[in-house]
């Protein structure tokens, strides 16, 4: 009897693992939705970055690859990378860090939930939303005449799936060395914006020096944008970038390396 009860219970866990999840997943959402702040950085930004380039820049041509393609089309794929970052780094960075310095990582660490649970349901929420900004984005896209190729949808998909968990990765491994809520944003803005302009998200990469597309080859958001305009360039011939998405995963294995030694769940600037 103890054997089968033993048994009973171990598969057991899996399913009540599942239901913690779930449950935190539903309880970040609504938490995320209430926070207007952090849904403004994740929609509302790169919407409005979104229709002021395609609006005052998206009427000409731009070379890509040695094809030539809208500058509408062109901004589309950068600006979902920019919404990507800050839904999946500069939001979830400010958030992690806002928890842990007001206590509340603190007392939900001294409930049953284990850590797993709360870090996956977080960043599950990184992911709807990412999924649901993009989604926004290739449909204003569509109206400045930046068309999606129906057989890139999945690849597309999986660029999203891809980038939002190294870049979830990454927040919270950023998280552990910043010590207080007043400096995590300046931190952010101050990484990720020059990042923006060497990338080739706000500036075609044709109009960027050699050497400063270079220095943005070593961090994610360039590939993260490459791999991206592949994806509406009609002339790249499909498929995913798996370089590309190796970098942008490399650097999400390194964040997350980072994170588990790193990480504290009390305040750390008292």
């Amino acid at each position: 009897m103890k054997a089968i009860a033993y048994e009973l219970n171990t598969a057991a866990k899996p399913r009540r693992r599942t239901g913690i999840v779930a449950h935190e997943f539903l309880y970040d959402l609504r938490t995320y939705v209430r926070n207007r702040q952090g849904v403004f950085f994740s929609f509302a930004l790169p919407i409005m970055f979104l229709v002021i380039f395609a609006s005052v820049f998206g009427h000409g041509r731009v070379s890509v690859g040695g094809f030539s393609m809208s500058e509408a089309a062109y901004y589309v794929p950068g600006i979902m990378a920019m919404g990507l970052v800050s839904t999946s780094f500069n939001n979830l960075a400010a958030s992690i860090v806002g928890n842990r310095e007001v206590g509340i990582y603190k007392r939900r660490r001294a409930t049953p939930v284990p850590a797993g649970a709360l870090i996956a349901g977080r960043t599950l929420v990184a992911v709807a939303a990412s999924l649901a900004t993009t989604a926004v984005l290739a449909g204003i896209g569509y109206a400045y005449g930046a068309s999606l190729p129906g057989k890139n949808v999945p690849v597309l998909v999986l660029d999203v799936v891809v980038f939002t968990f190294a870049l979830c990765c990454l927040a919270f491994a950023l998280a552990t060395v910043v010590r207080g809520r007043d400096a995590v944003m300046p931190i952010v803005m101050a990484i990720t914006l020059p990042l923006y302009f060497i990338s080739g998200v706000f500036v075609p990469s044709t109009e960027i020096p050699h050497w400063l597309l270079r220095v943005a080859g070593f961090f994610p958001i360039r590939h993260m944008a490459s791999a991206l305009l592949a994806v509406y360039n009609p002339h790249a011939g499909g498929g995913a970038h798996w370089t590309d998405l190796a970098v942008v995963a490399g650097w999400g294995v390194f964040g997350l390396i980072i994170a588990v030694r790193r990480f504290s769940w009390l305040p750390r600037s008292r």
